[in-house]
C-alpha cells in the first residue's frame, strides 16, 4: 500500500510550492510592474522550505509571497524583506498571535523602521520601551536587533492579552499606553483591515 503524500512534502507538496511560486510571478508581472525578480523566488523557495512556524511548506509560501508582496514598498530589500517576514511569522506563532496582526502593530508602531525611536524613547519595529529590558533582566538586549525586538514586543502583547481576558482591543491600548481609549486600537484594525489582511 502506497502512503499518501503529506501536504508539503513529497512530489505532491513540492508540485503545490511550484505553482504558488508560478502564481507569485504572474502576480508581480499581471500588476504593471516588473517581471517576478529571479533572487526573490529564490528567497521564497529558501525561506519556505526552512520555515518551522508554519503547518508546512505550502501555506509558507502563500503567506511569504502574499506578505512580500504588500511588504515591498515599505521594505525595498528582498532578503531583508523575507528574513523580517519569516521573524515576524515565527515569533507571532511563538507568542500565540495572529502574524497579520503583529504586522498591523508594527506597520502603526514603526512602519517597519527597525532603528526607529520615539519621543518617549520606545525602540525598534515594536516600539519597545528599555525599562523591559531590565524587568526581564537582560540590560544587554538590543531594542534594535529584528529578533528581540520582535521576541519582547510579541511576548507583551500576548502578558496584555492574557490581562485582558483575550480581548484585542483592550490589549492593544494597554501595549500602545493608551488604556480606556481605543484611537490606538482602531488604527492598528484599519492597518490590518486594508494592508495586512490575508485574502
Amino acid at each position: 500500500m502506497i502512503a499518501r503524500p503529506k501536504m508539503g512534502t513529497g512530489y505532491l507538496g513540492m508540485t503545490l510550492v511550484v505553482a504558488c511560486l508560478a502564481f507569485a510571478s504572474s502576480l508581480y508581472a499581471d500588476q504593471g510592474r516588473q517581471p517576478a525578480d529571479p533572487e526573490l523566488i529564490r528567497l521564497l523557495q529558501q525561506a519556505a522550505a526552512e520555515s518551522d512556524s508554519f503547518r508546512d511548506r505550502f501555506h509558507a509560501t502563500v503567506w511569504l509571497t502574499d506578505m512580500s508582496h504588500r511588504l515591498r514598498k515599505k521594505v525595498k530589500d528582498n532578503a531583508l524583506r523575507i528574513r523580517l517576514l519569516k521573524h515576524i511569522h515565527y515569533e507571532a506563532k511563538r507568542a500565540e498571535l495572529d502574524p497579520n496582526l503583529v504586522l498591523a502593530v508594527i506597520d502603526i508602531e514603526s512602519n517597519f523602521n527597525q532603528f526607529a525611536i520615539s519621543r518617549a524613547g520606545a525602540r525598534g519595529l515594536m516600539q519597545v520601551m528599555p525599562f523591559w529590558l531590565k524587568e526581564i533582566g537582560k540590560p544587554g538586549d538590543s531594542l534594535f536587533d529584528i529578533r528581540t525586538n520582535l521576541r519582547y514586543g510579541c511576548t507583551i502583547l500576548k502578558h496584555y492579552l492574557g490581562k485582558e481576558k483575550g480581548n484585542i482591543t483592550l490589549a492593544l491600548a494597554r501595549y500602545n499606553g493608551s488604556r480606556g481609549k481605543y484611537r490606538y486600537p482602531k488604527k492598528v484594525y484599519h492597518a490590518l483591515d486594508n494592508r495586512w489582511f490575508p485574502q
